[in-house]
């Protein structure tokens, strides 16, 4: 019986290996499975993230000043903090590469990192000529992996598959910013020249689709799923207080102001409830809308803030895997989608996760049918926005948000809400097979 032969794919991944970025995961828990289908895997990211150990990879800084200036901070204060020798080297950087940043936005108004796509570049020229690559994988996040992508695509005549995260182009809008023009014309390029194009969801490939209908059967749709996080899940105990825990970033159109709403509902109508309630959150500060409201509202003392959770030299564990065991703590997971029109097109990475955690999980969910239908379809609430007018004010999501809460309380008083007993079906390492037979399908120059 004949081996296969051996297939070298060059990984271009901006966020490579950042502890609790959604863009890093993405690809890096695609590495196990890639490795054990016997693929040989080369990674180009940026400096932010650690240094892989078990892999050949190649951390680049990019070519432009702005972009220099964001990583330098970054790598700043990981290495120093943010005491005084942090801020001393930073006003040293900014002295020297301020007059170049100030040229750079006045020619390429840009994202910072969209320079990094240069380096990324001519290193994947230089370790392609010693040794060719059978597949270029972009995988983004940032949008600086797509155009390296592409150049080495036609400076190599190597394959290239391009994994777009997130939406490029905001659905019903018309791009007018030179952002928004530079991501709108990748995306063209993407659906033009790649050879494998993977958006999200299904709606996103829709979209992308029917604004470049030349990307044809070239676009696929995956869900990237997560793996099972645990061997055996550590155990769920209930304890004094009915904890419902938000995990992730909150802003102005992912805002904390429904639920907080539904919390003063319940002081009014169940004032019991209430008093055994309380709301953790996690990830960062708390949105601004929603606290200006809780500032002067009557259920402030009940919502904690725990801020993110940075990974931990005692145990070892990751911030991420320290997020994992405080899901596995809560009484409920509470997952807001937002209501930006992204979120048509997206669908949070949390919710993988929150899948594995065998948890209850609250939602709200915002004009996303298929995200809607993946959480009821594993036995989860959600509260649906978007769909008719004035549907989606605080006010009139607080309303069934607090009915969700009074099953969900009565629940936990009797017998505890336990555990589901239920695997999630979107693992990663079903997303790596798909991927797998589209490469395996992909042409060869």
């Amino acid at each position: 019986m004949t081996d296969k032969p051996r297939q070298r794919w060059l990984i271009i991944s901006h966020a490579f290996n950042m502890d609790g970025r959604a863009a890093s995961h993405t690809i890096t828990d695609k590495l196990p499975h890639l490795k054990a289908a016997g693929i040989e895997l080369v990674v180009l990211s940026g400096v932010s993230g650690e240094q892989d150990p078990e892999l050949e990879h190649y951390r680049l800084w990019p070519a432009g000043p702005a972009g220099l200036r964001f990583d330098l901070r970054h790598v700043l204060r990981k290495r120093f903090g943010k005491g005084v020798v942090y801020r001393v080297l930073m006003l040293l950087a900014s002295i020297v590469l301020v007059p170049g940043m100030v040229v750079e936005k006045l020619l390429r108004p840009l994202e910072s990192s969209w320079s990094w796509w240069l380096t990324a570049y001519l290193k994947g020229r230089a370790l392609a000529r010693q040794e060719p690559f059978d597949l270029i994988y972009s995988t983004g996040g940032a949008y600086a992996a797509h155009v390296a992508g592409r150049a080495l695509k036609f400076a190599t005549g190597t394959p290239w598959l391009a994994e777009v995260h997130d939406p490029l182009v905001v659905p019903g809008t018309t791009p007018r910013t030179p952002h928004q023009k530079k991501q709108a014309d990748i995306e063209r390029q993407i659906c033009t020249d790649a050879d494998i194009a993977i958006w999200f969801t299904d709606q996103a490939l829709a979209s992308a689709r029917a604004r470049h209908p030349q990307l044809g059967d070239k676009g696929k749709m995956m869900l990237p799923g997560i793996d099972k996080p645990f061997d055996a899940l550590p155990p769920y105990k209930p304890g004094a207080k009915f904890v419902v825990g938000h995990f992730g970033s909150l802003s102005a159109t992912r805002s904390m102001v429904p639920f907080i709403k539904a919390l003063e509902l319940l002081k009014t109508r169940r004032p019991e409830l209430l008093a055994q309630t309380e709301l953790h959150i996690y990830g960062g500060a708390i949105d601004a809308p929603a606290a200006e409201l809780l500032q002067h509202s009557p259920v402030s003392a009940q919502v904690r803030q725990f801020g993110r959770i940075e990974a931990d030299p005692a145990s070892g564990l990751s911030g991420r895997d320290q997020i994992l065991h405080r899901m596995r703590g809560v009484d409920v997971l509470l997952l807001l989608h937002g209501e930006d029109p992204l979120c048509e097109e997206y669908i949070p990475s949390k919710l993988y996760e929150y899948l594995w955690m065998q948890r209850p999980i609250l939602s709200i969910v915002h004009r996303n049918p298929q995200m809607a239908a993946m959480i009821r379809g594993e036995g989860h609430v959600t509260v649906e926005t978007g769909r008719v007018s004035g549907d989606s004010d605080p006010a009139a999501v607080a309303q069934p948000l607090a009915v969700e809460l009074e099953k969900l309380y009565g629940r936990w008083q009797t017998p505890g809400l336990p555990d589901s007993g239920r695997g999630s079906p979107y693992t990663t390492q079903a997303a790596v097979q798909q991927l797998l037979g589209w490469a395996a399908a992909a042409p060869r120059s």
